[in-house]
């Protein structure tokens, strides 16, 4: 019985036809089946290098291109193109079926041939080629076939591997590139791990496509067809790289975690293991730091559900609570106390400077709260003795033995105060939950799962330690401490949370090309990130598959040139047939979103600010870099990314008041743009007025 299976590419590239042609594709393969058992006609390429490739009729202009094993009934579409282009592409084409992971492979053989006599004469003079030190042995095992091996020996430097990336197998190349970045042959195949096959027959396309879940869906009749091809940009509902799968499939006796750069998948392996542990019919909190992204969390998991055409969806999703971490803080707390008066930041600052007047104290109320939150609550200090004993790691300003005793007595004082008010802060009402579940002695959920981990403070890692007994798969954690833009840095092991020997990473990027991935990440480039686990994290490594435009970075004289110049970029984009919707605007603060919304409206050109919980509509969405978060767009403008909007000044703590402060406020300012920027799928403009943000500064060269 024939069996249709779609190929990634033809997904991704699904959405820049035109509809009428998209309709079409729907209505001749919903009845592939059928129609292959009535003979619908499956043409043959004359002069196609590999006989295995057939053509199929949409219409009069359009064909589809067909992979058509030599025995098995599963049928890949490739490709639809113009007639004379889809008859091109495929007699330039062959498929081959990679030896170390058993996957499907399609490669440009034509392009290849052709570029393999320049690349040889280039290496002919060469004294060190690129992959010299790897034995052909070792690159057989990793999968390099004899198609690609003649390519890799005369390579001689890393920047021709990138330009041959479009002639090359996807796997191939990844392995040739971690190759070239460093890795051994060993540190590559444990990257391959999850992928490996063992007794792969190179004659079978049929079993290689079935094994192809990271590139090819199947599909299960024509409801399942007719979805994914209404839902093309969801590709994360159907496709995962075998490292994304190892991390959703794998089990662990404890905490584990995920990271890896923006855009990498790490949100898309949570969300799918959320579902697969709830399949497995357990009780699953899945949280983050923010309502936003819980939103987009519980819409993500509800798709996911709907794709996955189980007759049990519905029970499976109840299973799992969407929440962020404050909201169930806050639910946990009020089954048992009936009112909460929660400090304003304003009523809090208020009791700091009574409390600093009263004592006579050198130090500003901010510096205050700050060795409040960050040590006391931190570390659940209640007592003189434990304070003056406590480690102040993180805080840049020293106290001696007298200073802390009386820093103790401000903060007994603030304490004192706040508990005769009856009034409470998030961090206290976060603590209070968390006691709160630790003396009921029966954890609510048996798996947890946090997004965004890197912007939780200690007080919410407690209370997600509370809220799930210890046992396999209990907490999973996804996060990136380049990303930081909350939460203060925290370590996961004095949380409760022990991750030791369960942690992997995630290097490739699916969202943002590579051209805006390598510009973003030189703003992160030289600076010291923790890893959440007493260490140093790094994007070494991360890198994206899609190629693009450099971004656009650009100074004007004025602010007022400035928005002249983002109405001009964005009319640009709109001409060039990018929807509304699906383009951003980024701003470090409120006042500038209102102020870009207007000059856009006056432009005839429909915006809408972004506020709390909502999300992108058919507007163009201008949002603080921080609303930013967990959204990506075609193409993005970040503005106002001048040195006296980024960094903030007033979120910078003085230098001579907390170095410590003053350095990780730096970071957090710097993150923050990193993650404006890494929105952006394919365009990213950046502009400022007057003198550029010292971030960008550096990033301009001489």
């Amino acid at each position: 019985m024939a069996r249709l299976a779609l190929h990634l590419d033809l997904l991704k590239e699904f959405p820049t036809l035109e509809k009428p042609v998209r309709e079409r594709v729907g209505e001749v393969f919903a009845k592939f089946e059928e129609a292959t058992h009535a003979g619908l006609h499956l043409e043959k390429v004359t002069g196609a290098r590999d006989h295995r490739f057939r053509t199929i009729r949409i219409d009069q202009f359009w064909r589809g291109v067909v992979l058509a094993p030599d025995s098995g009934d599963t049928y890949t579409l490739l490709r639809v193109l113009p007639h004379d282009d889809a008859y091109e592409w495929a007699k330039r084409r062959k498929a081959s079926v990679n030896m170390a992971t058993g996957g499907i492979e399609i490669r440009d053989v034509a392009a290849l041939d052709a570029s393999l006599p320049h690349m040889k004469r280039m290496a002919g003079n060469a004294q060190e080629k690129l992959f010299d030190h790897v034995k052909d042995a070792e690159l057989r095992r990793l999968g390099i076939d004899e198609h690609t091996l003649p390519l890799a020996r005369v390579l001689t430097a890393p920047f021709q591997l990138e330009a041959a990336r479009g002639l090359l197998p996807p796997v191939q190349w990844d392995v040739l590139y971690g190759l070239a970045s460093g890795l051994t042959p060993e540190e590559v195949w444990a990257e391959l791990g999850p992928a490996i096959v063992d007794d792969v027959d190179p004659d079978d396309l049929d079993a290689a496509v079935r094994r192809s879940s990271d590139r090819v869906l199947l599909v299960e009749g024509p409801e399942e067809l007719l979805a994914a091809l209404d839902h093309p940009f969801d590709l994360w509902r159907i496709y995962l790289h075998p490292v994304q799968r190892a991390a959703v499939e794998a089990s662990h006796r404890g905490p584990a975690r995920v990271t890896g750069g923006p855009g990498t998948g790490k949100t898309v392996v949570t969300i799918h293991r959320a579902h697969r542990l709830a399949r497995a019919g357990g009780r699953v909190l899945l949280t983050t730091f923010t309502s936003t992204l819980a939103d987009a969390l519980e819409s993500s998991l509800r798709l996911l559900a709907e794709t996955d055409g189980a007759a049990d969806a519905d029970e499976v999703v109840s299973r799992i609570r969407v929440e962020h971490v404050d909201r169930f803080a806050n639910r946990v707390f009020r089954e048992t106390h009936s009112a909460l008066d929660l400090l304003s930041p304003q009523r809090e600052r208020a009791l700091w400077e009574q409390v600093t007047e009263k004592l006579g104290l050198d130090l500003s109320p901010a510096f205050l709260a700050e060795e409040w939150r960050q040590v006391v609550l931190a570390q659940r200090i209640t007592t003189a003795d434990a304070y003056l004993a406590a480690k102040r790691r993180g805080r840049g300003r020293g106290l001696d033995a007298g200073l802390k005793a009386r820093v103790w007595q401000a903060v007994a004082a603030f304490q004192e105060s706040v508990v005769e008010r009856g009034v409470w802060t998030y961090e206290t009402v976060v603590d209070e939950a968390a006691r709160l579940l630790s003396e009921r002695g029966e954890a609510p959920f048996e798996h947890v799962l946090v997004d965004e981990a890197q912007d939780l403070h200690p007080g919410q890692w407690r209370l997600l330690r509370a809220a799930v007994a210890e046992g396999p798969d209990d907490l999973f954690i996804a996060g990136d401490a380049h990303q930081r833009i909350y939460g203060p840095q925290v370590s996961l092991a004095e949380a409760g949370v022990n991750i030791r020997g369960r942690s992997s990473k995630l290097r490739i990027n699916y969202r943002t090309t590579a051209q805006i991935l390598g510009w973003s990440l030189g703003l992160m480039r030289g600076q010291a990130v923790d890893d959440l686990d007493g260490g140093l994290d790094s994007v070494a490594g991360c890198r994206s598959e899609m190629r693009g435009e450099e971004p656009v970075v650009f100074g004007l004289p004025t602010w007022e040139a400035e928005l002249e110049y983002l109405v001009g970029t964005v009319r640009s984009w709109l001409d060039a047939g990018v929807l509304p919707g699906e383009i951003g605007a980024a701003a470090r603060s409120n006042r500038v979103v209102e102020q870009v919304v207007s000059a856009l409206g006056s432009a005839g050109i429909e915006a809408r600010a972004l506020a709390k919980g909502s999300a992108p509509g058919e507007a163009v969405s201008v949002g603080t870099m921080h609303r930013m978060k967990g959204l990506e767009f075609r193409c993005l403008a970040v503005v106002g990314a001048g040195d006296a909007q980024v960094p903030a000044p007033k979120s910078i703590t003085p230098e001579a008041e907390d170095p410590g402060a003053h350095a990780r406020d730096l970071l957090r300012e710097r993150s923050l743009l990193f993650v404006a920027c890494t929105r952006a799928r394919e365009r990213l403009s950046v502009s400022w007025h007057g003198s550029p943000s010292p971030f960008v500064e550096a990033l301009l060269g001489p």
